[in-house]
């Protein structure tokens, strides 16, 4: 089997390579050179250099856009973490309808973030209306609203990776810390905490870059309402890519400027907490 594998391996990794290439590599690199173009199609390009970074820079929707959504990953990554964390301590405490649990909470996250956005939207302002206010009259509404609704969606998933890292904590480890003396707490922190580092660090990495990408909740919950206070970076992209004439290259230059910042904070998320796991 081993000699077939290496005899045939180009049928594995051509096709997979090629179609990286195809759908990553070349949109990628188109991307960049547009983004130093003046256009209104691929095939109109013409090259103005840092013109379109100058411009996004100066952008003061764009700067709002950018300050709001690192709030927001950071509001997000803190809320989702923490109550999933939670239930999935409580849920792997040998509780009658632990499976049941896990199931509920986990619904929510098969939801389309474009149907939530809108169920959320009728509660919300359902909830509003007793004080004559909408979720799109004040951007505050909006960052809340955007926070509840992503925690409800994304809390079940993050869960579940917690069960697993849980499970995965050898039971004599725990007991070892029982017999010289530790309180659930010592054990919490200086045991359960370390040994589940892995699965923090995955859901960290998901949640953050999560609260950076949203685009389909942000849309349908608030549209950037009021007057484009509560946009995220990805609708802000959008919006100046496909809603303001001539400001197509803005946008690309404002895409690849995103996907800057995103690679690097993901990457440094990823240093700092995998630093901290424990080999078992």
């Amino acid at each position: 089997m081993e000699k077939a594998i290496k005899r045939y391996w180009p049928v594995f990794i051509v096709p997979t390579l090629l179609a990286f290439i195809i759908g990553f590599i070349i949109p990628f690199a188109l991307g960049l050179w547009l983004s130093l173009c003046d256009f209104t199609t691929v095939t109109d390009a013409t090259f103005v250099g840092f013109t379109n970074y100058i411009r996004a820079f100066e952008d003061t929707i764009f700067q709002h856009a950018f300050w709001f959504t690192a709030l927001f990953a950071v509001v997000s990554l803190v809320v989702i973490n923490i109550v999933a964390f939670l239930l999935a301590f409580a849920l792997t405490q040998r509780l009658r309808g632990t499976n049941f649990f896990r199931t509920v909470f986990f619904m929510p996250n098969l939801i389309g973030g474009i149907v939530l956005g809108y169920i959320w939207q009728l509660i919300f302002n359902g909830i509003l209306q007793q004080w004559n206010q909408a979720i799109g009259l004040n951007e505050w509404y909006g960052f809340a609203g955007l926070v509840i609704l992503v925690a409800w969606q994304q809390i079940g998933y993050m869960m579940i990776i917690y069960i697993a890292g849980f499970q995965s904590i050898p039971d004599d480890v725990l007991e070892a810390a029982e017999i010289d003396g530790a309180n659930w707490w010592q054990k919490l922190v200086g045991v359960t905490i370390p040994m589940m580092m892995s699965s923090i660090t995955i859901c960290m990495f998901l949640s953050i870059t999560n609260g950076f990408k949203l685009f389909d909740q942000n849309l349908s919950l608030t549209a950037g309402e009021p007057s484009k206070l509560s946009e995220l970076l990805a609708l802000n992209i959008y919006n100046t890519f496909y809603g303001r004439t001539g400001w197509e290259g803005v946008g690309q230059a404002k895409a690849v400027i995103f996907c800057i910042v995103v690679v690097a904070i993901g990457l440094i998320q990823l240093k700092v907490t995998r630093s901290r796991e424990v080999q078992q």
